[in-house]
């Protein structure tokens, strides 16, 4: 069963890889596919909604380790923002799950995505290893028939960091502001993705479709003018949400900046595109609180009753 449901991953894998490359020749072929899939993988804050034991911290908390095991396994961006994307539309197809089991569906998640997007996955065993004896293998291995089925096979989303790469892609093919190299480094892409990873911990992000908080994050670091002709969206589709990201961005800026990290084997060019872990809940802590402070001048404190005023 086990080597069924690796060749079955795999196809999907090269039918991802065949939508994505195929259709170069014709760049609205490529956008019709990629909109057609922001319609039909969907996300939502309200997944927790039906999960009355689980608080948006224990999601946090989740994704925040599963980007410390991708890194030690240095493994790629993409394989985190997959599995990120199967946790949140499961839990979504789910009620009542209990918290004991948020740390086997994020490892299981992981184990999906990394079949699907790395060359050379972790074993199964050396995900069990790193939950510290609270997975064992044959619950991964359960867990993953049960995630397949409820995701209905859906393998392929674009995720936000899909989105951010066609963005670029599109801005360097374009030369809409010279965004080539050395203007637009690995570093600077490091930093976009580091704000990404921040604003996937918080809950609220799934309020928006991927594609918006891509071009939302790219504006913060490009011309409003270049982020709507690379995403084609007008501003008033981002505004939003780069209102609320606004907090993210300054706490960003408050942190070392982000930088191209060695890693052992992996190609200089390629180092990029590793996913790295920083105190990340820490920054969403801060981020959050001073969400919360742009908002009380919006409700004022509430005048005291007459009996209370003084005399």
């Amino acid at each position: 069963m086990k080597l069924c449901l690796t060749r079955l991953i795999k196809l999907q894998m090269h039918s991802h890889l065949h939508c994505q490359h195929s259709g170069w020749g014709s760049s609205e072929d490529v956008w019709r596919k990629m909109l057609s899939k922001e319609r039909k993988y969907k996300h939502s804050k309200s997944s927790l909604d039906r999960h009355p034991s689980l608080r948006p911290k224990m999601r946090s908390m989740l994704l925040d380790w599963l980007m410390e095991v991708c890194e030690s396994y240095t493994l790629h961006r993409q394989t985190f923002y997959l599995a990120q994307d199967f946790f949140d539309r499961y839990m979504l197809s789910q009620s009542d799950v209990q918290k004991d089991q948020l740390q086997l569906i994020g490892i299981t998640a992981l184990f999906i995505s990394s079949k699907i997007e790395e060359i050379y996955p972790p074993k199964i065993t050396e995900l069990a290893f790193v939950s510290d004896g609270a997975c064992l293998e044959e619950e991964i291995l359960q867990m993953e028939l049960i995630m397949l089925k409820a995701l209905n096979w859906d393998l392929c989303p674009e995720t936000v960091l899909s989105w951010i790469k066609l963005y670029i892609q599109i801005a360097s093919l374009y030369d809409v502001t010279n965004l080539l190299e050395p203007q637009f480094s690995q570093e600077t892409y490091i930093q976009i993705t580091q704000l990404l990873d921040l604003c996937i911990l918080d809950i609220n992000s799934l309020d928006f479709k991927y594609g918006v908080l891509a071009a939302a994050a790219f504006s913060h670091f490009m011309s409003t003018d270049v982020v709507q002709k690379v995403s084609g969206l007008k501003w008033e589709a981002i505004e939003t949400c780069v209102n609320w990201m606004a907090p993210f961005v300054e706490i960003t800026m408050c942190y070392e900046s982000a930088r191209l990290r060695e890693f052992v084997q992996v190609p200089s060019e390629d180092r990029h595109n590793i996913q790295t872990h920083v105190d990340y809940l820490c920054m969403l802590k801060e981020a959050q609180e001073k969400q919360l402070k742009s908002l009380e001048p919006l409700f004022p404190p509430t005048p005291p009753s007459s009996a209370e005023k003084p005399s």
